[in-house]
């Protein structure tokens, strides 16, 4: 569903007892998708007291995917990401205008 962007609709239902639920239909934008959820009484404090012991407190955003893409690495449904290294040759190629010209040398123009 990439780029593709869908209204969100939200209601919410107000309980007597004082309790609300909001649903949320789906909603995709480009790459991410978007959901409302629930926590419970206790996730919401432990949450709320590891913001508040930080230095410098993430978005609630971030701690959620944290959250959910270690949950999901180690049930084996997400990919470890690695960053990418690059090593220089132990041996160069002996031009010193690869980095200018390497169009030219990739399309064997200049040799």
């Amino acid at each position: 569903m990439t780029g593709i962007s869908r209204k969100v609709t939200d209601f919410t239902v107000f309980i007597d007892s004082g309790f609300c639920i909001t649903f949320t239909i789906w909603c995709y934008t480009g790459t991410m998708k978007r959901a409302t959820i629930t926590l419970p009484d206790d996730l919401a404090e432990a949450t709320e007291n590891y913001l508040r012991t930080q230095e410098v407190p993430p978005a609630l955003t971030t701690v959620m995917q944290t959250a959910l893409r270690e949950y999901l690495r180690e049930r084996g449904f997400l990919r470890v990401r690695r960053t990418l290294k690059i090593r220089p040759a132990k041996r160069g190629s002996g031009r010193s205008d690869v980095s200018q010209n390497h169009d030219l040398y990739f399309t064997g123009l200049k040799k």
